[in-house]
């Protein structure tokens, strides 16, 4: 017991003295910025970000001030904090409009919307992030925007695009989800304008392959045969080998109207359809285009 208690006031008063040395009270500004640098290059970033905040609030208008509120935005997106770091970014916008590094603030914040409800498994396994609410994606699409808008000759602008290129195809195949959704809800209208509003507001995405299927599909389930031909002949000229074509580049339906309920099974029928034999469409051509 006196061995642990040793033990333990010997941690306590190394923990004292280790926060004495990270702010003491008689600290400069440019101490405690050149502080706040060396966390960052260590990669420790609460650290960083307890100095910048320190520097910020002892010296509010002094000539670190500016360039702590810069760091603090990279340092809450490094310490996994994105809505911290937007809030900063805001911030900074807000109260330095004209700032030589103003896109900087602009790209984090897109940055920082882009990675926004990303776990700690996302970092490490791969997982389907069109299947999560698109609230954040299209924010970030919006920020790389406005960056691009404002400052189409950054240094940022570059990697804006590409990202703004994997948004618009995530945010396609968001859509094409809740059309599968829809099919299993037999909303089979709103299936169809999920497929039409792909092809319409994400052209040249890999999903407008299965756009083009589910408005097939709908339409046909909607005894829509006009449409259903129109959006069929569309997919056999631009994409003729995709998984709903048949080798004769017929369209291969997956279920039908007017299904009759003594051929369905026991288990369909008590649960009222919850669980059926006949699955509905689920359109995914992904596996196509991402083989290597």
């Amino acid at each position: 017991m006196r061995l642990l208690l040793s033990t333990l006031l010997l941690l306590g008063l190394l923990a004292g003295c280790s926060s004495k040395d990270q702010k003491p009270s008689d600290m400069g500004e440019r101490e405690i910025y050149e502080a706040a640098q060396r966390n960052l290059k260590d990669e420790s970033y609460a650290l960083a970000i307890r100095n910048l905040q320190l520097l910020e609030a002892r010296y509010p208008f002094g000539p670190y001030a500016s360039h702590a509120q810069l760091e603090l935005i990279h340092a809450h997106y490094r310490n996994h904090e994105p809505e911290a770091a937007i809030a900063a970014a805001d911030r900074f916008i807000r109260l330095h409009p004209q700032h030589p590094s103003i896109d900087y603030a602009y790209y984090m914040r897109g940055l920082a919307n882009y990675t926004e409800g990303m776990g700690l498994l996302d970092r490490f396994l791969p997982t389907d992030t069109t299947q999560r609410d698109p609230g954040s994606a299209i924010q970030a699409f919006e920020d790389f925007q406005q960056l691009l808008h404002r400052f189409p000759d950054s240094r940022y602008a570059a990697d804006a695009r590409a990202r703004m290129t994997y948004l618009r195809a995530r945010l396609a195949r968001h859509e094409i989800n809740v059309a599968n959704y829809y099919f299993k809800r037999k909303a089979y209208l709103a299936a169809a304008n999920r497929g039409r509003h792909v092809v319409e507001n994400f052209p040249q995405t890999p999903a407008v392959g299965d756009a083009l299927a589910v408005m097939v599909q709908a339409y046909r389930l909607l005894e829509l045969e006009d449409l259903a031909e129109d959006a069929l002949a569309v997919l056999q000229t631009n994409y003729p080998d995709h998984p709903a074509l048949d080798a004769k580049g017929q369209f291969k339906a997956r279920f039908h109207l007017g299904r009759d309920d003594s051929r369905r099974s026991w288990l369909s029928l008590l649960t009222l359809g919850l669980f059926d034999r006949s699955a509905p469409p689920a359109f995914d051509n992904r596996a196509d285009y991402l083989r290597p």
